[in-house]
């Protein structure tokens, strides 16, 4: 059965090469084969996760090697996939809703006139993606890392002939350039210490500390970099709202599912080399609990229906890389609560397109209101995404969130407490902004208005090859963290590849879980008191100054003009000045003194014999004169 291995990524891949290369002739039956090529790798995954599940959980791990890449005298690159427990959660959830995404795309990108090369690029993405979670070794990993980075730039800027979708594309490919330099260090420092960078030698090195602390700490830190970059944490969070101007199933598909889940992917993965160095593991967690608060909050103020998911994505990311960051308490909640966040947060986006789509492309919920009496299939399968991510009790976030928050209370000491409130913070505020979303989209008065043209919009339900994915993606919302969680299935599934450990808790689940509850109802009591209760306004009031900045993300943009754009310019216009008058001078400084000293000596070659006679005798009398004094001395 390893042999399929290969297949999940050559599937996808072949589509990719096809539908690119193909030309217009394929215009016709591009989207139909893209979503073929999308649906047969699933089919494989199953099929491998079925045998997978014959074997005892030790003997879960199949390895399929295909080719040496480098085969050099002390550097051996090979090209080898590694499919275990891990690995394998990753290849059903990018598979499934990338294909059910595909399925939705057809409707959703009908009337696009590139729509082959759309199915081109989602193919291409996840081809990239699945080398990325089937690699077995870091080299292996940053080629598929790249790939994604490339296919997210041309998924992202797909709408090119929008000068702010070709900008967002430019910016979420610069600052992922960023936190890709932090990985290409690693695996440089993984060889250099290692000799390798296998997965297999380099996590057993790790968890005997050889090369050193200090060394794996600044692996540890250029991983997590990296992750930043991908999976939009602080401080290399501002691509992702921006990113929201690519066509919406590609926000379902890179900021739900897969993309910006790389870099947990990356930290549960080398989880030894954390759990090697304390340091970085603090600095994890420090990263995931202020990102999970700097996305709620922007997602607070956010009128824009796609850029307030965006907040929420960059939140719920924040929640698994702070389990992450928990080491051997975490790991298991982390992929657990990435993968029912998958389901709903896919089925939040597609709903978000459905809308879009009834509306005329209008992404402003002020302008919104009352559409679940027109699109009911979508209110009801947004209502569940909405349910599930605030932790409603029974629910798929409830199971998976409250494990998050559990684990770290888990913690211990005054560190538990504190990310444990983070946590719980972060629950109340979830609660308030989805619930503002669902308020202003789907209850009060109609707000719409004619566009400029005098067109008024009719909003009307999507056909079934959008609402058929959505349906899907709202049943794993409802009952996919009650079914990991029963018996703790998806602990048991996910432990012999991550390890587990139960911590010391400082209060009971009991008390979290009711805790949770509180502030959950909170942050929703809120939001309709603020939203439900009185008109909505189609223009937005001036608001606090936190609104006002968080509608500015914080100021993320600005931070990042000041400090690294004007900054960088400062800095080059001091180089160029240095460069100018201390390089250049010194070195035309020398030829103009060279050539200056040549100009006066070559006066003296003047080509009359006299003055070369005259020259002799004087040169002669010298000498003369030096000998007799030389003598008399």
């Amino acid at each position: 059965m390893e042999n399929l291995i290969a297949l999940l990524v050559a599937a996808p891949l072949l589509g990719a090469a096809v539908l690119l290369c193909g030309g217009r002739r394929l215009d016709r039956v591009g989207h139909l084969l893209g979503t073929l090529l999308a649906a047969a790798s699933f089919v494989i995954g199953v099929v491998l996760f079925a045998d997978m599940l014959g074997k005892n959980a030790d003997d879960r791990t199949f390895t399929q090697h295909l080719f040496s890449w480098i085969p050099v005298e002390g550097f051996q690159a090979d090209v080898s996939f590694q499919l275990d427990q891990l690995s394998m959660t990753f290849v059903l959830l990018i598979t499934g809703v990338g294909s059910l995404i595909h399925i939705y795309s057809i409707g959703y990108m009908e009337h696009d006139e590139r729509r082959r090369r759309f199915f081109g690029y989602l193919n291409l993405f996840l081809a990239a993606m699945l080398l990325l979670v089937l690699a077995d070794n870091y080299l292996l990993l940053y080629v598929g890392w790249e790939g994604v980075g490339l296919a997210s730039y041309l998924l992202i800027g797909f709408w090119q002939h929008k000068p702010s979708a070709a900008t967002a594309a430019k910016k979420a490919f610069l600052v992922n350039r960023v936190g890709d330099m932090g990985l290409s260090i690693a695996v440089m420092l993984m060889f250099t210490t290692f000799g390798t960078f296998a997965f297999g030698p380099v996590l057993k090195s790790a968890e005997e500390h050889l090369g050193g602390g200090a060394t794996l700490t600044g692996i540890a830190l250029m991983l997590l970099l990296a992750a930043c970059g991908k999976s939009a944490q602080v401080p290399l969070q501002s691509w992702l709202g921006d990113a929201m101007e690519g066509p919406t199933p590609v926000s379902a598909l890179i900021h739900a599912a897969t993309m910006v889940t790389a870099g947990v992917y990356l930290i549960v993965r080398s989880g030894a080399v954390f759990n090697a160095s304390p340091d970085a593991q603090l600095v994890v967690v420090v990263v995931g609990a202020v990102t999970l608060l700097f996305g709620a909050i922007v997602g607070c103020a956010k009128d824009d229906i796609k850029k307030a998911l965006a907040g929420s994505t960059m939140s719920q990311i924040g929640y698994m890389v702070l389990a992450a960051g928990l080491g051997p308490i975490g790991y298991v909640f982390a992929i657990m609560h990435l993968v029912t966040h998958g389901f709903f947060k896919a089925g939040l986006f597609l709903g978000a397109g459905s809308v879009m789509h009834g509306m005329n492309d209008e992404v402003d919920m002020r302008k919104y209101g009352a559409l679940r009496k027109y699109m009911p299939v979508t209110f009801v399968t947004f209502g569940l995404g909405y349910l599930a991510i605030i932790g409603f009790p029974g629910l798929s976030g409830f199971f998976s969130k409250d494990k998050i928050i559990e684990a770290a209370f888990a913690k211990g000491g005054t560190e538990g407490w504190i990310l444990g409130s983070v946590a719980l913070l972060g629950a109340a505020i979830t609660a308030y902004y989805m619930t503002r979303v669902m308020i202003m989209t789907f209850f009060g008065e109609k707000r719409w208005q004619p566009d400029g043209e005098g067109h008024e919009p009719h909003p009307h339900e999507s056909p079934k090859s959008m609402t058929i994915p959505m349906i899907v993606l709202a049943v794993g919302s409802v009952f996919a963290g009650g079914f990991f969680s029963i018996g703790d299935r998806f602990l048991h599934w996910l432990e012999p590849v991550t390890e587990h450990s139960h911590g010391n808790a400082p209060i009971s689940a009991t008390t979290v879980t009711a805790a949770t509850m509180v502030v959950l109802v909170v942050g929703a009591g809120l939001a309709y008191l603020q939203y439900g209760r009185r008109p909505v306004p189609v223009v937005a009031p001036r608001g606090s100054l936190l609104t006002r900045a968080a509608r500015r993300d914080l100021l993320q943009d600005d931070f990042n003009h000041v400090v690294l754009v004007r900054g960088g310019e400062h800095l080059t216009r001091s180089l160029v000045y240095v460069d100018h008058t201390l390089v250049d001078g010194v070195v035309n400084g020398t030829a103009a003194s060279v050539g200056g000293l040549s100009g006066r000596l070559r006066k003296l070659q003047n080509g009359y014999a006299r003055s070369y006679a005259v020259s002799m005798f004087g040169g002669a009398a010298l000498i003369v004169a030096a000998t007799l004094l030389m003598r008399a001395v």
